[in-house]
C-alpha cells in the first residue's frame, strides 16, 4: 500500500503538509493512548451498528389479515379436505393472502455507554493510523466554495480517487460547500467524527488543530 505520511514506528510523528502537498517542515505527534492503542473490534460492531441503526427510518410496513380488503367467506370445509386449513381469500397460505410476522413501523434506535464509544472512536482511529491512512494538513479555508480547488487539494496530497474524510476543527462553510457535489469526499468538524465515518474512508485529512481537538475529545 502506498504511503501516504511518513509515520515514526516508535514515536507516531506525521509531517504536516500544505494544501499543494508539500512538506512545511513540521511535525505532528499523534497521541499513542488514541492511534496506538490495540482496536477493539466488538465496540467498533456495536458502534457501527449503532450508527447504520439510527440511519433507518424504520417506516416499512405489511398487512396482516386484518388489514386485507378481502372477503370473509369462508372458501372450504374445516377437516376432510386434504389440504391445509384456511378461513378466507386472506389466509396466509393462500398467494396474495396477508403476511405473517411482517414488518411493523418501529425505533431502530438503541443506547450505547458514553465510555464504549469513545473507545470505538479511538479504535477506529487506531486503524487508520496504522494503515497509513492518516494525511495532516496546515490549516486552510476557500475564499469562495469551488469544487474545482477542493479537487486540486485532494489530487496534490495523493487521494484522488479514494474516499476522504476531511476532519476539520470548525465549520467552514466555503470547503463544505467545496466538497459537498464530490461523491467519494466528506466534510466533518472533529467534535462530530464517529467510527463508521473513519473506517468508511480510505484516507483521512485531518488539519493541525483538529488534531488536537480529536485529543482533547477523546482523552478527557
Amino acid at each position: 500500500m502506498q504511503r501516504f505520511n511518513s509515520f515514526n514506528s516508535e514515536v507516531m510523528e506525521v509531517s504536516v503538509l500544505n494544501i499543494q502537498g508539500q512538506e512545511t517542515g513540521r511535525k505532528v505527534v499523534l497521541n499513542d493512548a488514541i492511534y496506538a492503542i490495540e482496536p477493539n473490534d466488538h465496540v467498533l460492531y456495536l458502534d457501527v451498528k449503532q450508527y447504520l441503526a439510527n440511519q433507518r427510518q424504520g417506516t416499512a410496513k405489511s398487512k396482516e389479515r386484518s388489514e386485507m380488503s378481502g372477503s370473509t367467506r369462508k372458501l372450504g370445509r374445516q377437516k376432510g379436505g386434504g389440504g391445509a386449513r384456511r378461513g378466507d381469500i386472506n389466509s396466509p397460505v393462500l398467494v396474495g393472502g396477508a403476511r405473517v410476522f411482517g414488518p411493523k413501523p418501529r425505533d431502530y434506535r438503541f443506547k450505547l455507554n458514553k465510555k464504549v464509544k469513545t473507545l470505538a472512536r479511538k479504535s477506529a482511529l487506531s486503524y487508520k493510523a496504522q494503515e497509513n491512512g492518516i494525511i495532516v494538513v496546515e490549516d486552510f479555508s476557500f475564499e469562495a466554495p469551488k469544487t474545482k480547488e477542493f479537487l486540486n487539494v485532494v489530487k496534490n496530497l495523493k487521494a484522488e480517487g479514494k474516499k476522504v474524510l476531511l476532519v476539520l476543527p470548525e465549520v467552514n462553510k466555503n470547503v463544505y460547500l467545496s466538497a459537498r457535489n464530490i461523491q467519494k469526499a466528506e466534510v466533518m468538524i472533529a467534535s462530530n467524527i464517529n467510527a463508521y465515518k473513519v473506517l468508511n474512508a480510505d484516507v483521512m485529512i485531518v488539519s493541525e488543530k483538529s488534531v488536537q481537538a480529536i485529543d482533547e475529545i477523546l482523552t478527557k
